[in-house]
C-alpha cells in the first residue's frame, strides 16, 4: 500500500510499509527518531504524542496506536520537529527549561508534543490538553505553569504544516461509504479500522493478525454531524472532540463526561460508530444515547436497516450485525435538554467507567410523565433499567418517588465482580446516580469537582 505523509516539513512517499505497522516503531526503528517514546504502548500514557495536521486541522495523537497507511495525505510533527530549522527553540521548549518542567525526561518529548499542539491552536485549558500525558517524576506543577507561560508567544512560522495530497482511494482505504459498503461485503471478514483506539490494542498488545484491513480515515462522508429542528445524526467517523463539539450546546451533561472519555490524544482518534461497533459493555456513548431514544443506521452493500440502539447489543460480545455490514450513523431525536449523565472511576480522567449512567426525566407539574434510563457496566451488554423507568413514570419528583425507584434498580440488573468494582457496589452507586440527579434538579451542587465545607 502506497502511503504518503509529510514528517517534520519532509514528504515521505513508503510503497510496501506493512499495513499494521505503527508509526511510533516506524519512526523509531526505520528513522531513528527516538525522541518519541514508547511508555506503555496502549495510548495512555502521552509518551508517544505526536502532532498530525490534516484539512481538519491540528491534533494530537498516539503514535503506539496509530497505523502508518491512517497518516495518508496528512503531516506529522515529532518533537524533533518543535524547534526551528536554525535550532531556536519552540516556546514551549523553551518554557519547560526554564519552569524546570522535566528531570527524568522520558515523558517530556510526549508533553512537549501536547504543549506545542495547543500552543498552535490557541488553546489554554492545559489541565485538559495534557491529561493525556503521564508524568512519572517531576509533577504536573511546573509542566502547567511552563504552558502557561509559553501561551501568549507568537506561533512559529515552521508550525504550520500543509498536508500533501494523498493518493486516491484502494482496497485497504475506500474513499466514501459506497466504496466501503462494496468492499466490506466483498471481504467480510476483513477488520474495519476507525481510529484504532481499541484495534490498535489487538496488535500491540495481543500480537493478533488482523489482516485483511480496511482502514475508513478517507470516508468523508462518515466524518458529518447534521442537526436540524428535528434530529441529530452523526457518522461512524465522526471522532469524540467533535462529538463532544456538537453535544455540548444541546447536551451539556453529555459533553461534560466526554471530557472525560480517554485524553485529548484518544478523543481525537476515537470514534462514535467504533465505540458502538465493539459492543463493550462499558463503552460510555451507547447508554447515553439509548437514553435519548438513539436509533441505529447498519449498511450491507445496498442495504440499510434501523433499529432502536438498545437493540444491537444481544450479549456480551455479541451484536446484530451480520458480516459486512459495517455501522453507517446513530441519531436521535431534537429534544429539550432533560439529560444527565454521571461517570464513575478511579481516576477522573482517561480510565474506564466502572458505571456510567444516562438520565433522561421528563418532569411536568411536578410528576414524571416519561423516563428512560441507560447504564453501563451493570451488565453484559449496555442497557436500559426498564423497571426503574416503570417505578418513576406517573409519580410525584420527589425523594421518596426517588426511593422507590432506586429499589426496582435490582430487577434491572445483577452486575458482576470485577476488578473495577464488586456487583454490591455498582448497584449502590448506580442508585446514587439516581439520587444525584433528584438532587441536581433542586438545585444543589453535585458536582464531584466543587468540594464545601
Amino acid at each position: 500500500m502506497k502511503i504518503t505523509f509529510r514528517l517534520n516539513g519532509e514528504t515521505v512517499t513508503l510503497g510496501n510499509a506493512p499495513v499494521t505497522a505503527t508509526l511510533l516503531d516506524w519512526l523509531r526503528e526505520e528513522r531513528r527518531l527516538t525522541g518519541t517514546k514508547e511508555g506503555c504502548n496502549e495510548g495512555d500514557c502521552g509518551a508517544c504524542s505526536v502532532i498530525v495536521t490534516d484539512e481538519a486541522g491540528a491534533r494530537t495523537l498516539n503514535a503506539c496506536i496509530l497505523f502508518l497507511p491512517q497518516l495518508d495525505g496528512k503531516a506529522v510533527r515529532t518533537v524533533e520537529g518543535l524547534s526551528g530549522p536554525d535550532g531556536t527553540l519552540h516556546p514551549v521548549q523553551q518554557a519547560m527549561v526554564s519552569h524546570h518542567g522535566s528531570q527524568c525526561g522520558f515523558c517530556t518529548p510526549g508533553f512537549l508534543a501536547s504543549m506545542a499542539c495547543a500552543h498552535l491552536n490557541g488553546q489554554t485549558d492545559h489541565d485538559d490538553r495534557l491529561a493525556g500525558n503521564l508524568c512519572r517524576c517531576t509533577g504536573y506543577a511546573p509542566i502547567i505553569r511552563a504552558a502557561e507561560a509559553a501561551a501568549s508567544a507568537p506561533v512559529p512560522e515552521w508550525m504550520h504544516d500543509t498536508a500533501p495530497t494523498a493518493e486516491g482511494a484502494s482496497e485497504y482505504a475506500p474513499g466514501n461509504a459506497d466504496e466501503l459498503a462494496r468492499i466490506y461485503q466483498a471481504e467480510p471478514k476483513a477488520t474495519l479500522v476507525a481510529g484504532a483506539t481499541d484495534v490498535g490494542l489487538w496488535v500491540t498488545k495481543q500480537l493478533r493478525d488482523i489482516a485483511p484491513v480496511i482502514f475508513l480515515n478517507r470516508c468523508a462522508d462518515l466524518k458529518t454531524v447534521e442537526v436540524t429542528e428535528t434530529g441529530v445524526r452523526a457518522g461512524a467517523m465522526v471522532d469524540m472532540e467533535q462529538w463532544r463539539a456538537a453535544m455540548a450546546p444541546l447536551h451539556p451533561s453529555y459533553a461534560e463526561m466526554l471530557r472525560r472519555y480517554g485524553s485529548v490524544q484518544v478523543r481525537g482518534a476515537a470514534t462514535l460508530g467504533g465505540n458502538i461497533a465493539n459492543g463493550s459493555p462499558i463503552g460510555d456513548n451507547p447508554p447515553v444515547l439509548i437514553a435519548l431514544g438513539a436509533t441505529l443506521h447498519l449498511r450491507k452493500g445496498d442495504d440499510r436497516r434501523a433499529m432502536p440502539l438498545e437493540e444491537f447489543f444481544l450479549d456480551y460480545g455479541r451484536q446484530d450485525r451480520d458480516p459486512g455490514e459495517f455501522v453507517e450513523a446513530v441519531s436521535f431525536p431534537r429534544q429539550a435538554d432533560t439529560l444527565r449523565v454521571y461517570k464513575l472511576s478511579k481516576r477522573f480522567d482517561q480510565d474506564i467507567s466502572a458505571v456510567c449512567g444516562a438520565f433522561n426525566i421528563t418532569v411536568e407539574s411536578g410528576r414524571v410523565t416519561d423516563a428512560r434510563i441507560a447504564f453501563g457496566g451493570m451488565a453484559g451488554v449496555p442497557k436500559r433499567a426498564s423497571h426503574t423507568e416503570m417505578a418513576l413514570r406517573d409519580t410525584p419528583w420527589t425523594a421518596d418517588s426517588i426511593d422507590t425507584a432506586r429499589a426496582a434498580l435490582e430487577r434491572d440488573f445483577q452486575p458482576m465482580d470485577d476488578m473495577r468494582a464488586s456487583a454490591a457496589y455498582r448497584l449502590d452507586a448506580a442508585g446514587a446516580m439516581l439520587q444525584r440527579h433528584f438532587a441536581d434538579s433542586q438545585g444543589l451542587v453535585t458536582s464531584v469537582l466543587e468540594v464545601r465545607a
